[in-house]
């Protein structure tokens, strides 16, 4: 047993070196295969890439085969495709097309292009008669007398007392008679006074007195409305009516924005709202008006630049072009015959349309628009669609939207629920319009001569026959010549008398 274990050893020492010599030798035979393994692989992968590369390139060629003959077979399909099909032609009515914004455009460029002639005959015959200073002397004969701008502030007095009487009708101190001819009486006054003074003051000029006599027009058909709405608010209480939060002609529910508490009666009654009323668009009145949330400061400056812009190309063109017209026709019409007096009035009737439709946009859209914004003031509709009436109605309808909203709320739906009929409540609104005109026109020229009452009146025998005998563009078209025949015809009358008063008087 002794002899034995040494033995043992050696023989595990032998093994062990046996082991590492065989490990010695097969490890550089080990790596030499890894990299013949390897670079086997590679070269697997290289021509498994060229074979993929190969399938790709003719699969690809494949499919090009394939759509060209697609594309082939498509186009002989379009080829043999009808190429007709039932449709109408664009200018007909029964194609609906209606994109007609080129012949607008083309429109547009002929008409001026067609009064480029006439502005350069202006010019060679009369030379640059535009005169800043001359428009300042309209408004003022005297530099150190101004009634128009008096009378102006003096309209503020009117303006107190409205307020004040509905104060006090508000707290029962004044009975309903008596509130009714406080307000007659004011209203009268609204009406008599700038006249009486535009008539008997000397240094009156008529553009002043135009002025003035329209906003003591407009303060008028406001503070009628301001009455109305406030005695409709004292009858709903007088029903125990709990709140009146807007007027009875906005049932709809209107916007208001964060910061903004809707108004009740009698707390509409302060300065505050009052002369927000008096200088908001608008001459309907009512206790809370939609606002807009923000004031939008680009949308201002377009509107303050196109006021600017417009105000100047009047004033230029009105004396450049309607002055030098209008003095050549002073002459009595029982001088001409009747081709003369024809062609006095074609002459007159394009500046004084193109006029027209500038003062439309001046006043409608920039003014309307500017003091809108300025004042937050939501309901921008001034005006719709009245280039496209086909009725007479429709253009008086839709031209003038304040106006005709005070004149449907305030006196033609009052005249129907006191049992009159339709045809006298348009003759009655015809009539209170055909009276603001001759009044707006007569008083600051000091003459009558009724010529914008009886254009007004004629309104109505030629809405009944345009209404009865004439449809869709053919109405369209006599709704247009009426406007641009019959201001220019009206002007024309009114140059007439006033060169037969002044100038044939000194002549004799």
């Amino acid at each position: 047993m002794g002899d034995y274990k040494p033995a043992e050893a050696l023989t595990h020492r032998r093994r062990a070196t046996l082991a590492a010599a065989r490990a010695a030798t097969l490890q550089p035979m080990s790596r030499r295969f890894e990299g013949d393994r390897q670079s086997l692989v590679a070269a697997d992968i290289s021509f498994e890439n060229e074979h993929n590369k190969r399938d790709h390139l003719l699969e690809i060629s494949r499919n090009k085969t394939k759509n060209d003959k697609k594309k082939r077979r498509n186009d002989i399909s379009d080829m043999l495709s009808n190429c007709h099909k039932t449709q109408e032609s664009l200018l007909s009515s029964a194609s609906g097309y209606k994109n007609y914004r080129g012949v607008l455009n083309w429109c547009v460029v002929m008409l001026v292009l067609s009064n480029a002639r006439l502005f350069l005959e202006n010019l060679l015959r009369y030379g640059v008669l535009v005169d800043p200073i001359q428009v300042v002397s309209l408004f003022l004969n005297d530099p150190y007398s101004w009634p128009a701008a008096c009378l102006v502030i003096v309209s503020n007095v009117l303006i107190l007392v409205a307020l004040y009487t509905e104060r006090q009708l508000s707290k029962g101190s004044f009975s309903e008679l008596v509130g009714f001819l406080v307000h007659c009486i004011n209203m009268a006054v609204l009406l008599t006074f700038p006249a009486a003074v535009v008539l008997l003051v000397p240094s009156m000029t008529s553009v002043g007195g135009l002025f003035v006599l329209g906003t003591y027009t407009v303060i008028l058909l406001k503070l009628y409305s301001y009455k109305d709405v406030n005695l409709w608010c004292r009858e709903l209480s007088t029903m125990k009516a709990k709140k009146l939060s807007r007027s009875l002609s906005c049932p709809s529910e209107q916007r208001f924005y964060e910061g903004e508490r809707k108004v009740c009666y009698p707390g509409n009654l302060t300065l505050r709202d009052m002369y927000y009323f008096i200088f908001a668009p608008t001459l309907c009145y009512e206790l809370n008006f939609p606002r807009s949330p923000k004031i939008r400061m680009s949308f201002l400056l377009r509107r303050l630049f196109e006021m600017l812009f417009f105000t100047q190309l009047l004033v230029g063109l009105t004396q450049q072009w309607m002055i030098p017209i209008i003095q050549s026709s002073m002459k009595p019409l029982e001088d001409m015959d009747l081709s003369r007096m024809t062609e006095r009035l074609l002459r007159l009737a394009v500046p004084n349309h193109l006029l027209w439709l500038m003062f439309f946009y001046w006043f409608f859209h920039s003014s309307l628009n500017f003091t809108a914004e300025l004042l937050r003031f939501a309901d921008r509709q001034f005006y719709k669609d009245w280039w496209n009436s086909e009725s007479v109605t429709y253009f008086w309808q839709n031209w003038n939207i304040p106006v005709h909203k005070w004149c449907l709320r305030h006196f033609y739906k009052p005249l129907l629920r006191r049992g009159f009929s339709k045809m006298f409540s348009q003759s009655a609104v015809f009539f209170l319009s055909a009276f603001f005109h001759e009044y707006l026109v007569s008083v600051p020229l000091r003459m009558f001569r009724l010529w914008a009452f009886m254009g007004m009146m004629a309104q109505l025998p030629l809405a009944w026959f345009v209404g009865r005998f004439l449809r869709g563009n053919y109405g369209n078209a006599a709704v247009w010549i009426s406007i641009i025949i019959g201001q220019p015809f009206a002007v024309l009358m009114y140059v007439h008398d006033y060169y037969v008063i002044h100038y044939r008087q000194e002549g004799d």
